[in-house]
């Protein structure tokens, strides 16, 4: 099957394009597609691997679902197109960057800035129903994004993982954490954020972590 994503990516992920699981959810996307309203737009569904290329990647974040307020989902796990207003959970993202290594609050809640420096912020479910939180879970997404984090794990190391919430801990079990660096917090929402997000420095420790073996830290 051909699927439209980055070219080195579409190497690595070759396999599962053509496993009956895939097939059967691409079927089940484009019937949600022609149906009803999806998000994010059918163009940026694996905007997350175009815009954060394997050989660049050196840090992982996992989200759980898109956004399905309108206009909210782009692609990438946490980020909201330019002039969207930011979502709770990214105003506690924004909050602990800035709490942790200064960085003023932005003005744009768009973080393909962060995606093109090697983050890649993959949410384990791409596709959404509009106005229907988790609708699409259950389709195979997750087991596609399993292999995504596998093929990580396993052709790379060096690598920041991001895990925030006890779903995303779960996903990212797989890394060797005597080769990476795994940094867990719970999930920025705010129902969680007070336990333990705020203060948990993880943009601070990423970047040394980065600097130690030789990488440029992400600019946050």
């Amino acid at each position: 099957m051909d699927v439209r994503i980055a070219e080195d990516w579409k190497e690595i992920l070759k396999d599962e394009f053509s496993k009956p699981y895939f097939e059967e959810l691409v079927s089940f996307v484009k019937q949600e597609y022609a149906s009803g309203e999806v998000f994010p737009a059918g163009r940026n569904i694996f905007r997350a691997f175009d815009k954060c290329p394997f050989d660049k990647l050196k840090v992982v974040i996992i989200g759980q679902d898109p956004y399905h307020g309108e206009g909210q989902a782009n692609g990438l796990c946490f980020s909201v197109s330019e002039g969207v207003p930011f979502p709770p959970s990214l105003k506690n993202i924004f909050k602990e960057v800035s709490d942790d290594i200064g960085t003023p609050i932005p003005r744009s809640g768009e973080l393909d800035r962060w995606a093109e420096q090697g983050v890649l912020m993959l949410n384990a479910v791409l596709t959404v129903r509009a106005h229907n939180a988790a609708s699409h879970a259950g389709r195979g997404w997750e087991t596609f994004t399993d292999a995504v984090v596998k093929a990580i794990a396993e052709r790379k190391q060096g690598v920041v993982y991001m895990l925030w919430g006890s779903y995303a801990q779960r996903k990212g079990a797989i890394a060797n954490p005597k080769q990476n660096l795994i940094l867990h917090a719970v999930h920025p929402s705010p129902l969680s954020a007070y336990r333990g997000f705020f203060g948990c420095k993880h943009f601070s420790q990423a970047n040394n972590y980065l600097v130690s073996i030789g990488k440029e830290p992400v600019q946050w």
